[in-house]
């Protein structure tokens, strides 16, 4: 009897996309990294995905929502372990633009120490958090 050879990976310069969400730390857990893509939340190259095994490869662009905030992210490196985080945020380039800080501002920061809020300070927190954390 002869050995067969092991069987060749598919595309050596390609990776589950669950697999390197995970290792570039945008999620906790591959399941949930998992979970998400399968939800149809993740766009590579503008072309929506329904399925966690869809291949990255470098040079390809992700755009999802994550924490109330739309993510543009290129891939520059596939990864092999998921390391440290210098060594994730080396995987990718961040192409979002600028987060919105006037928003912020408009809401007087309370200074440490300086008491309980008022009724007009609760509700501008209120109306505040409820416009932009919505799903």
């Amino acid at each position: 009897m002869t050995k067969s050879p092991p069987p060749a990976k598919q595309d050596a310069a390609s990776m589950r996309a669950d697999k390197w969400l995970w290792h570039a730390r945008f999620f906790k857990t591959r399941g949930l990294a998992s979970t998400f893509v399968s939800t149809g939340s993740l766009r590579i190259n503008g072309t929506k995905q329904s399925r966690a095994s869809a291949k990255l490869r470098v040079g390809d662009v992700l755009v999802f929502g994550l924490h109330q905030h739309i993510r543009m992210i290129e891939v520059v490196a596939l990864s092999t372990r998921r390391g440290p985080a210098p060594e994730a945020q080396a995987l990718y380039i961040d192409r979002d633009p600028p987060r919105p800080k006037a928003a912020i501002d408009k809401i007087a920061l309370r200074p440490s120490g300086s008491g309980r809020p008022t009724k007009k300070q609760r509700r501008q927190f209120t109306s505040f958090f409820n416009r932009h954390n919505r799903p």
